[in-house]
């Protein structure tokens, strides 16, 4: 069965920084494509990044260049997604999906007709004073 988990959100001041993590279990995360997404109350589900198998391509929301990067750690069977510089804007739920393409677009979807089939419950992240 395989179970993505995401983790790390939390409540930080505008400019301060937060890591969520992205575990999976019953599925190798390297051998394919990851996606990020967000969705704020009131709004539509957004990407923010995704990043295809083994680190070769990854795209990033306009809104979240040169701030979000996202890492693997293969031996953990984990994604990271490090957030520097958060704004009020960056408010939302985030999920971690992944499925079994091995690429991804720019408008981050999954490449090769192959859907994101595996989301994990998402992680509450909230840029306040």
């Amino acid at each position: 069965q395989v179970q993505l988990v995401e983790s790390g959100g939390g409540l930080v001041q505008p400019g301060g920084s937060l890591r969520l993590s992205c575990a999976a279990s019953g599925f190798t995360l390297d051998w394919y494509a990851i996606g990020w997404f967000r969705q704020a109350p009131g709004k539509e589900r957004e990407g923010v990044l995704c990043i295809s198998a083994g680190g070769g391509s990854t795209y990033y929301d306009d809104s979240v260049k040169g701030r979000f990067t996202i890492s693997r750690d293969n031996a953990k069977n984990t994604v990271y997604l490090q957030m520097n510089s958060l704004k009020p804007e960056d408010t939302a739920v985030y999920y971690c999906a992944t499925g079994h393409a091995g690429d991804c677009y720019s408008d981050y979807r999954p490449s090769g007709g192959y859907q994101y089939d595996y989301w994990g419950q998402g992680t509450q992240v909230t840029v306040s004073s």
